[in-house]
């Protein structure tokens, strides 16, 4: 949480989530209620009823502001397609932060194969040089860029 503090999760949320207009009060604090669910999330919550997790133990003592289950519970059925997109727009750019702050993808710099196709051809015997069983059961087919394979330009 810290981390995500750093890379101005609360900011972000602030400036791009919306919510007037909702019912119980909802849309107040939405930075505090996306902090609560990232939170809950990162200590291993998947659903809203797991959110409790975060009143547990010394979580309190860790966290200031932390909301209920129900409370967050209200917070995300308060949610419209439009304020979906803008809680996707916070993403996008809390991505980007991240990506900065921290050492996401190491090797970018390296050369990387690119998988634009799905393609699987079947193949027999057991010698064929990176062929393997994939999502096809019992049947081994080789990806053409199959990082086991010799390069092949995908579609030729």
């Amino acid at each position: 949480m810290r981390l995500a503090e750093r890379c101005g999760l609360p900011g972000l949320v602030t400036q791009k989530v919306k919510l007037s207009g909702t019912t119980n009060g909802a849309g107040a604090s939405a930075d505090v209620n996306v902090s609560s669910i990232v939170a809950g999330m990162a200590a291993g919550a998947d659903s809203i009823d797991d959110l409790h997790i975060l009143r547990d133990g010394a979580m309190l003592t860790l966290f200031q502001g932390v909301r209920a289950p129900s409370t967050l519970g209200t917070f995300l059925r308060s949610f419209t397609h439009g304020h979906a997109l803008q809680l996707q727009a916070v993403h996008r750019r809390f991505l980007g932060q991240l990506a900065a702050h921290t050492p996401l993808l190491p090797g970018a710099g390296e050369k990387a194969f690119i998988d634009v196709d799905s393609t699987h051809k079947r193949v027999y015997g057991r010698a064929k040089q990176g062929a393997e069983y994939g999502r096809f059961k019992g049947i081994r087919t080789l990806h053409p860029c199959s990082p086991r394979s010799a390069p092949r330009i995908p579609g030729r």
